[in-house]
């Protein structure tokens, strides 16, 4: 007989424990919105594997991945977000409320932020499950450059992230060896890009090779490449080895559900917004120029806040708008003609019974319940009548005509 699944409702949840979504989770919480947040693996992502972040604000000496991630992980549990350590198996966002469906459990939320990160693509060589991450094989150049002053270093790949990778590797390592599949002289990556890293000493260029094994004890020591045209053993040393062959989003369990690119990213506006109303990408699965923490953490920011703010102007909207009878005046304070307009409804309102009010909506800072209320230009009248907006009218509205609609 199979179990019955436990049904849990939360105000926000958030797929995936990575900066992105742990800066998220510190938003929701501290606006005391009932917060889950589901991570299948590690919480703090990729970022745990960093063994030394310079660059991250406010921390001059530097610090780990996996310390920083901690200290994420304490503040969110500080301000109430719940953990949940488990797999996300579907969701559905057709509705109003949302689903996020677990092995055991059915989670129903209001609002759900998707940060379920990527993963870099590997070359599928032997020996590179032992060496990823912290033990010589990198994704991140930013993050390793520095630990690797004065060494020899490997990258694969010739795509323009390679090369610009590699070219900023050549302010901190002894050499850079790249390793390109291509036959000599072709690169993946831009023109003025493949000039200059051809032009600079620093990079050493293995062409038609391909990774064949990493070898190594406790760490990597040298990685053996492979001639694609003369089958010979190439062997590199180097403490590091850097792979930049793709990149891969995690947004299987989305496919058709919300917008993406043709790579498989999450397509989201300034807001964090996706196409579906209430629900947020933020990190490294959105579709945007820089994957590093401090920009996760500023998505994560922007969509804990947009959350807030969703819940509470959608508990505006249905209480305050359509929950009695009467009129909407929806302006925008900084426009001449809405405040020329104002005062019109301000004598319309004397003139109105006492149980038929006037609801003012500045969207000068939001545009949330307008949008609700499918109104796109200001100055609007809305009348509401029966829970439903069933007339809209501009500013040259007649007030006779708005008193006969709500009678």
């Amino acid at each position: 007989m199979a179990r019955e699944k436990k049904i849990e409702e939360y105000d926000v949840v958030i797929i995936g424990g990575g900066a992105g979504g742990l800066t998220a989770g510190i938003y929701a919480g501290r606006a005391r919105l009932k917060t889950l947040l589901i991570e299948k693996a590690l919480v703090g992502g990729l970022a745990t594997y960093t063994n030394e972040i310079e660059n991250y604000p406010g921390f001059p000496e530097g610090t780990t991945g996996l310390g920083l991630m901690n200290l994420f992980e304490k503040q969110a549990k500080k301000f109430g977000v719940k953990f949940k350590g488990t797999d996300v198996k579907s969701v559905d966002f057709t509705g109003e409320t949302k689903i996020v469906e677990t092995f055991r459990n059915i989670y129903k939320a209001k609002v759900v932020i998707v940060a379920s990160g990527g993963r870099p693509r590997i070359t599928g060589a032997e020996g590179e499950e032992t060496f990823l991450f912290d033990k010589g094989i990198s994704f991140c150049a930013t993050c390793d450059a520095a630990s690797n002053t004065g060494k020899d270093v490997l990258i694969i790949g010739s795509g323009d992230a390679a090369i610009e990778e590699g070219m900023f590797l050549t302010k901190f390592a002894n050499k850079v060896y790249v390793s390109v599949i291509h036959d000599e002289g072709k690169m993946d990556c831009n023109e003025i890009a493949k000039a200059e890293a051809l032009a600079n000493p620093k990079m050493e260029f293995i062409w038609n090779t391909v990774v064949k094994r990493f070898e190594g004890e406790d760490h990597l020591t040298n990685v053996v490449l492979d001639n694609l045209k003369t089958k010979e053993e190439i062997n590199i040393e180097v403490p590091t080895c850097f792979e930049f062959i793709g990149y891969l989003p995690n947004t299987e369990i989305f496919k058709e559900k919300i917008t993406m690119t043709d790579r498989g990213y999450v397509v989201v506006n300034e807001n964090k917004e996706t196409n579906v109303e209430g629900v947020y990408a933020v990190g490294d699965v959105t579709d945007k120029f820089l994957k590093q923490v401090a920009t996760a953490v500023g998505d994560g920011a922007i969509a804990g806040y947009a959350a807030e703010k969703f819940i509470a102007e959608d508990e505006t909207y249905k209480s305050q708008i359509l929950g009695k009878d009467g009129v909407v005046f929806v302006y925008d304070a900084s426009e001449e003609g809405c405040r020329d307009c104002l005062a019109e409804v301000e004598k319309l309102e004397k003139d109105l019974e006492e149980h038929h009010c006037i609801t003012r909506v500045d969207i000068y800072k939001s545009r949330g319940i307008s949008d609700r209320m499918d109104i796109n230009e200001v100055p609007r009248l809305a009348i509401v009548k029966g829970g439903q907006i069933v007339k809209v009218l501009d500013e040259d509205f007649d007030p006779e005509e708005v008193k006969s609609t709500l009678a």
